[in-house]
Formats: C-alpha cells, sequence, structure tokens
C-alpha cells in the first residue's frame, strides 16, 4: 500500500502516467476512487496522482475538525515528497475548497486550475436545492436504500434508472468501503467552517494566478451550476464550462466528456 508522510500524518496515493503532474483531489467522503473513471484517460496525457484525503480510505484519519488549509497542506507535503514543485490542481466539490486554498495560498505550486462542481463558501454562493437537501437529509429506510437515493438525486435526472449496473458496482464500492464517521465528520466541517463570510474565498479569489476552468454539470442539483459565475467573476483568469446531461457526480456520469474538456484546458 503506497503511502507518504504528509503534515503529520500518512497518505494513501496512486500515481499513473507520465508527463505533467496533475493532481485530483477528492468530495466529501471520497477516497481516490471517486476519479476511477477518468484517471486512466487522463494518464495517457498527465502524470496523475490521485490520493484518499485524511479521514477517508486509507489514509489517516485523525480526530477533526479538519479545515481546507488543513488538507492543503496535506496535498502540497505530498507532491513536496514527490519532489513536484508545481503541478495542475483538480479539485471537485470539497476538494473544490482544497483546490481554492492551494490556490490562494500559495499561486506558485499551481500551473492550472480546475475547480470541479464547488463554490467559494459565504453567505451569496447558491446553496444546494431545497429537492437535494430533502432527499439526502431524509434518514428513511435502511442505508443502501438511503446511498441509492442519494446518488439518484445527485446525478442528471434518469441516469442512475438508465445505468443500473455503473450504480450496482457504485453502491457496492460504498458498501466494500465504508465511511469512517469520525472522519466523515471531520471532513463535514470544512464547508460548515466556510459558510462565514469572512472566512469564505470569495474576497480571496483575486490572489489566484493560475489560469482556472471552472467545471459543472449542467444539472447539479447538490452545487447547482449557478456558482459557476459567481466564480469567474472573483477569479482574473477564468472560464467556464458546463457538462450537458451530467449531475453533481459528472466523473461517474460523463467521465470521457470530463477529461476531453479537462485535457484541452490544461493542454491549450
Amino acid at each position: 500500500m503506497p503511502t507518504v508522510a504528509t503534515n503529520g500524518i500518512n497518505l494513501y496515493y496512486e500515481l499513473h502516467g507520465s508527463g505533467e503532474p496533475l493532481v485530483l483531489i477528492a468530495g466529501l467522503g471520497y477516497d481516490g476512487w471517486m476519479w476511477h473513471k477518468m484517471i486512466m484517460g487522463l494518464a495517457e496525457q498527465f502524470q496523475v496522482i490521485s490520493f484518499d484525503n485524511r479521514g477517508v480510505g486509507q489514509s489517516d484519519k485523525p480526530a477533526g475538525p479538519y479545515t481546507a488549509h488543513m488538507l492543503a497542506a496535506d496535498t502540497l507535503g505530498m507532491l513536496d515528497a514527490f519532489s513536484i514543485d508545481k503541478a495542475h490542481i483538480v479539485g471537485h466539490s470539497m476538494g473544490g475548497f482544497i483546490a481554492q486554498a492551494i490556490a490562494v495560498e500559495h499561486p506558485e505550486r499551481v500551473d492550472k486550475l480546475v475547480l470541479s462542481a464547488t463554490n467559494f463558501g459565504g453567505p451569496r454562493h447558491v446553496p444546494i436545492t431545497p429537492e437535494a437537501m430533502a432527499v439526502l437529509t431524509d434518514l428513511s429506510g435502511d442505508p443502501i436504500e438511503r446511498l441509492r437515493r442519494g446518488i439518484a438525486i445527485s446525478c442528471a435526472p434518469g441516469f442512475a434508472e438508465k445505468n443500473p449496473q455503473l450504480i450496482e458496482e457504485w453502491v457496492g464500492y460504498r458498501v466494500q468501503h465504508p465511511i469512517d464517521p469520525v472522519g466523515y465528520q471531520a471532513q463535514l466541517a470544512i464547508g460548515l467552517s466556510l459558510i462565514p463570510e469572512a472566512a469564505s474565498f470569495e474576497h480571496q479569489l483575486s490572489a489566484v494566478r493560475a489560469p482556472a476552468l471552472i467545471l459543472f454539470g449542467e444539472q447539479d442539483k447538490v452545487v447547482p451550476p449557478g456558482n459557476a459565475e459567481l466564480l469567474a467573476a472573483r477569479i482574473p483568469d477564468s472560464r467556464i464550462a458546463i457538462l450537458p446531461n451530467a449531475g453533481h457526480f459528472f466523473p461517474f456520469e460523463v467521465p470521457d466528456e470530463a477529461n476531453r474538456v479537462i485535457t484541452q484546458f490544461l493542454k491549450g
């Protein structure tokens, strides 16, 4: 099991491909498996570094609460261990908070930045839709039933029904690799800590020096794509790409199209 010591903990990581380093930072409660449908395609062009954030998967799970800045330090320490001074950074959802922390606090470490299905926190971001909130906070039924509902609402309408085999594989992985409740709560604190305006990234994003791609699924109900315009208005050199027929989990829904858009941006 490959691990690297960073910021007082051990992180599990995987390296694929060769070329310019590309770091993939997963979202809340997900380990590096979140990117498994995209990694091989990206590895044709880049040295892809995927890893389990602290609190999930095969990485250490110290007591929380965690912050975006803490996990940014974890990520940069991992790059230091690999003697990588500068990399492309892709952060999805909660991973986007970590990516923003890296880009704001250590702009010299970021080649190009991809903020994926995320927001800047604070009172002016576009929140989760009431429909998605209702489903994700509904505790009725058994855990598998709740997981299936959560996946369905987080994807584009009809995706789960049209892709039953993928959903079964998804549910199977989550069942075989259950979330550590302590680690999950510690990660959950990252988003909660960004709710106050003073703690959000909204007024810090002008410090981002890297060219940035803001990437959303058109039908994301968890982090609505209205956040893309808000992020773009704050980041100096930014552009927006919206993936049609995709929701919050576009790395599962449209991995090839996501790879195409990301690669075109990074190589452009």
